[in-house]
């Protein structure tokens, strides 16, 4: 019977059998016969370190699944309210981070360390299966990188590699694993899509109100839980961007060229959740349209807005597409994140 996660109690248990379970992906190191050097080795974690980001992740998702159900109260739908909720969220993770005896930056590096090392990843599923009573994952090959994706090997040291690596490789929380910028860029071509899908069928009223909400859904399913997008939302993806390339710039080890390429990302990437909430407004309008001819009205915005996620838009028609003035979209986010990585790289 599975248990259950977010008393306190729960993180107490002994988990002795989960160590038990993670014993097989962390066999011993043999001794190093006299005179001989140890190999180098990558950083690691111990069991008991993997045991800790266990009972800290817990407390983390209960604390973001509390937020976020705050947050989509329509309510709390005010641009102060969503400000508010998230400075509150992120003093409730830091404090419950602090119980734990583990700073904000300790606990991303250790969450990107077990999401791009599979041993690590093991033992981390083994662990949680413990204490949640979730089934165990099977073991599965490593995926090809998604579209935008950065071969972790190519990040630069340190935590801003780190955060740098939840926007390209790998972030725990989404559904794939995928980092911030690869779920944007899945996340936004299903938007699009459906937007396309919609004005395919000018018409006919419920075709066009069903695909304005897969549009919503691929957007922000905190606003329209089901339909055809990935679960995660461009919106809180294109979020993550911004959040995590300016926690790289504001590590003490960033150079002058991440903190000039991070101002421009993040910028863009927020040019798509200001486009992010346009198409939600217009699609709304779609689904609260009485006749056909009403909603088709909207569609070509919709569909042009949808198409600028990734695109962007010249704003001041001088031909070509910036990060900044409001044109960025997340095509220049990525672009920018290519500059960044390549003035990282040794001479």
């Amino acid at each position: 019977m599975a248990l259950p996660v977010r008393p306190s109690s729960v993180l107490a248990l002994t988990f002795s059998a989960a160590l038990v379970s993670a014993a097989a992906f962390t066999a011993p190191l043999a001794a190093q016969s006299a005179g001989q050097s140890a190999p180098a080795v990558a950083p690691t974690l111990t069991l008991a370190e993997v045991r800790a980001l266990v009972e800290a992740h817990l407390i983390v998702s209960a604390i973001h699944d509390s937020s976020d159900n705050k947050a989509a109260q329509q309510k709390n739908k005010t641009k102060e309210a969503q400000l508010e909720l998230q400075h509150k969220k992120r003093e409730m993770i830091t404090e419950a981070l602090a119980t734990k005896g583990m700073a904000d930056s300790v606990f991303s590096k250790r969450r990107f360390m077990v999401s791009s090392n599979a041993t690590l990843r093991s033992q981390f599923d083994s662990i949680l299966s413990v204490v949640t009573g979730a089934p165990l994952p099977g073991v599965m090959a490593a995926a090809p990188l998604a579209p935008g994706a950065v071969a972790a090997s190519s990040l630069p040291p340190g935590l801003v590699g780190t955060h740098l690596g939840h926007v390209v490789s790998s972030f725990m929380d989404t559904p794939d694993k995928s980092g911030f910028l690869p779920m944007a860029l899945v996340e936004a071509k299903i938007a699009a899509q459906h937007a396309a899908f919609a004005a395919r069928t000018p018409d006919n009223l419920q075709s066009m109100q069903t695909h304005a909400g897969h549009v919503i859904h691929a957007i922000d399913p905190t606003q329209a839980p089901s339909g055809p997008g990935k679960g995660f939302g461009m919106k809180r993806a294109a979020g993550g961007i911004a959040q995590h390339v300016e926690l790289a710039a504001k590590e003490p080890t960033a150079s002058a060229n991440v903190k000039t390429h991070a101002t421009h990302i993040a910028t863009a990437a927020r040019s798509a959740m200001t486009r992010a909430d346009q198409a939600i407004a217009l699609a709304r309008q779609i689904q609260a349209a009485t006749t056909a001819a009403a909603a088709a009205a909207l569609l070509a915005q919709l569909v042009s807005i949808c198409d600028q996620f990734i695109a962007g838009s010249d704003n001041d028609a001088d031909g070509r597409i910036g990060w900044g003035d409001g044109e960025g979209g997340l095509q220049q986010a990525q672009s920018h994140i290519g500059l960044l990585l390549a003035g990282e790289k040794k001479p």
